[in-house]
């Protein structure tokens, strides 16, 4: 998953900085943001990208997001635009998913979509069009690292492992911007903990829930069994939390352990040199 820069159109139009940028609570208070019921209802549809919508339009009205805002939540609508349209994509593949986990890969398919319904609709005319989708990885050349996505079931579930962990860490990169307003920080962190486990679902599937590594539901140091996707996990091994180094507080756990114990966000310009190769 390396990155071919390959779609200026769509990096150019995301400052990878925004999260810094956000609005500060007491603007977003002047303008009559709340944990009301539009938040809430984003809530409930279980995305951390969701309740910033919500809360953007609240906030602002539909016809006068911010630059700043509207950046992130064009950022959220990419990567939910990508993951609908894979598990789409491969639901209707006939003889791809088997009988016995279609309902996990339904359900996953059912949330991504409601997502980018919803985040449409909160950008309104700013909601940029869907992209055209390369899953292989190969920037439109359909001849990438996974050319059999979507004739073969284990590189199926190992494309959807890497968006599943990336996706994870992207919202969790995003979690800054929502620092201000800490009814929906809490709220929305509650829900990213789902989304975390529709990762480790997916991550446990892989290895038919033997739990054995690395494809336990938990991320062991940067290990990963699928080629080109080291970006995805780079820097999971880090052990330094708030200036403490937990494996030498914790000296009788393993440090492959600690790593285990700690999960690390993605910057917003990571994350797009990750799916870059996925976007035409």
């Amino acid at each position: 998953m390396s990155n071919t820069s390959d779609s200026p159109a769509l990096l150019a139009a995301i400052d990878p900085s925004i999260a810094d940028r956000l609005v500060s609570r007491r603007r977003a208070i002047a303008q009559g943001a709340s944990a009301s019921g539009m938040v809430m209802a984003g809530l409930r549809l279980a995305s951390v990208p969701t309740a910033l919508a919500a809360l953007s339009t609240e906030a602002f009205g539909q016809g006068r997001l911010p630059a700043a805002v509207t950046g992130v939540l064009s950022f959220a609508l990419t990567l939910e635009y990508l993951e609908s349209e894979f598990y789409n994509i491969g639901m209707a593949t006939a003889g791809l998913i088997p009988a016995a986990d279609r309902m996990i890969f339904e359900t996953i398919q059912a949330h991504e979509n409601a997502h980018v319904a919803y985040l449409k609709n909160a950008l309104g005319t700013r909601a940029r069009p869907k992209p055209t989708f390369d899953f292989t990885a190969g920037n439109g050349s359909g001849t990438g690292p996974y050319a059999g996505v979507f004739s073969n079931y284990a590189t199926f579930m190992a494309v959807a492992q890497a968006f599943e962990d990336t996706g994870v860490r992207a919202y969790k990169g995003q979690a800054p911007t929502l620092q201000p307003y800490k009814d929906v920080l809490q709220a929305a962190l509650t829900i990213h903990s789902v989304e975390a486990r529709h990762a480790a679902e997916v991550r446990r599937l892989r290895g038919n829930f033997a739990d054995n590594e690395p494809n336990q539901g938990w991320i062991t140091n940067n290990l990963t069994d699928i080629p080109g996707t080291a970006a995805v996990y780079a820097g999971d091994d880090n052990t330094v939390h708030l200036g403490i180094n937990a494996a030498t507080v914790s000296p009788s756990v393993a440090v492959k352990e600690v790593t285990e114990a700690f999960d690390e966000p993605l910057t917003m310009a990571q994350v797009l040199a990750i799916v870059d190769p996925f976007i035409v």
